[in-house]
């Protein structure tokens, strides 16, 4: 079936995806237990041939679709969790719990991969293979993807490709973007502690002053990043937070650091972790102090698939035309914890550009930001794009 088809469904579709997308958008979650956004879905879901099965770590579940023949299986996977912000939309259906808000597009997410089934359903005895509906809290740094992986619900059937869309807000409405090998990066929170010996300010001879140590340490590492790190795999480690000292004139005997590390590749993320203890130490040690430093894992990079990406820019591009694809010149240094599917399975994220088309994309409050909107009417194509995703897998698989 083609993309047009698809296509033609989403729209019949569209009221109630937007309907969906509004009651979670106004009634948002934060981690990796949403079980007022999980009812949502389940009640969306009710009635279709689907078997369900609940994560026990989590409120997420897998819907099972089995299709009219024996097949392949393929993977769709749509996040449903907030972020702490104070939304600042202004809309009708902004979110009625104070300081939270579906600022990352999640609630879209999982409104369109709902009406995605639902099409699906309606021509399953048309296909042949199995569909996995991935319904999935804790993105937003609480690792819900892998707990999930990890309870074997991939396992039984495992996908043999996965996908999944996110929405760009800085990205015209209804544009595809997706590129092969690294599409995000990984994200570790390091942080450090150096320990020196605290005294009067006014007689710093006295003491091992850990304020200019920490200062030292955090140039170290920016010379670091720039200098021994290639442009051909990048990295990004920001220091976010010093904390140190209880008042003007008391030199304290420590200093905190907390930040973030971004990377690209495997390789990368372990050489610049091994550098972060490493420059933290010697600095410290070089000025007679003591400190140590560790580092929080966060996600790996996402690594998509170049066949993942053919196929992705094969449909844009074959139904809306040559300015329907775009290949994003480089990786986001943003994360995802999709990157634990893609880990296991081949498959790809693409984004789904939902910038109204008057303006500037670019200038749009982007994701993570307390008036990020939507152009709902941009949500019909990411609903065909997951049927279209499906279906010219279980049909074709890669080739």
């Amino acid at each position: 079936m083609t993309l047009e088809v698809w296509s033609e469904a989403a729209e019949a579709e569209q009221e109630s995806t937007v309907a969906l997308r509004r009651a979670i958008h106004a009634d948002p979650e934060l981690g990796l237990n949403c079980h007022k956004t999980t009812a949502k879905l389940k009640a969306a879901l009710s009635g279709l041939p689907l078997d369900i099965r609940d994560s026990q770590s989590t409120s997420g579940f897998i819907a099972r679709l089995d299709c009219g023949r024996p097949g392949r299986t393929v993977l769709l996977r749509g996040d449903m969790d907030a972020l702490p912000i104070h939304e600042e939309t202004g809309l009708d259906f902004a979110s009625h719990t104070h300081g939270h808000m579906h600022a990352c597009g999640h609630d879209t997410h999982s409104a369109m991969l709902v009406s995605a089934a639902k099409i699906l359903c309606a021509r399953r005895e048309e296909l042949a293979g199995t569909i996995l509906f991935m319904f999935q809290p804790g993105e937003e740094g609480m690792h819900g993807a892998r707990y999930m992986i990890d309870e074997g619900l991939l396992d039984d059937p495992t996908p043999e490709a996965a996908f999944a869309l996110h929405i760009f807000p800085n990205v015209a409405g209804g544009v595809i973007a997706c590129r092969s090998g690294a599409m995000l990066a990984s994200a570790d929170k390091v942080g450090a502690m150096i320990t020196g010996k605290g005294g009067h300010a006014a007689m710093p001879h006295d003491a091992v002053d850990p304020v200019p140590i920490a200062c030292e340490a955090v140039m170290a590492l920016q010379a670091h990043i720039a200098r021994r790190t290639t442009f051909t795999d990048p990295a990004v480690l920001s220091v976010t937070q010093i904390s140190a000292g209880s008042t003007h004139n008391v030199i304290p005997d420590d200093v905190e650091l907390v930040g973030t590390m971004r990377t690209l590749s495997v390789k990368t993320r372990k050489a610049v972790g091994e550098a972060f203890e490493r420059i933290i130490t010697k600095v410290a040690e070089a000025h007679g102090a003591s400190a140590g430093a560790w580092i929080e894992e966060g996600y790996p990079p996402t690594i998509n698939d170049p066949r993942a990406v053919k196929m992705i820019r094969e449909l844009a591009v074959g139904q809306f035309g040559g300015n329907a694809f775009l290949e994003p010149p480089g990786p986001s240094m943003g994360a995802e914890d999709f990157s634990y599917v893609l880990q296991k399975v081949p498959g790809a994220m693409a984004f789904l550009g939902v910038a109204p088309h008057d303006g500037d994309a670019a200038t749009r409050a982007p994701l993570h930001n307390p008036s990020m909107m939507v152009d709902e009417s941009v949500l019909p194509r990411g609903v065909a794009m997951h049927c279209a995703f499906a279906t010219r897998f279980l049909e074709r698989g890669w080739d």
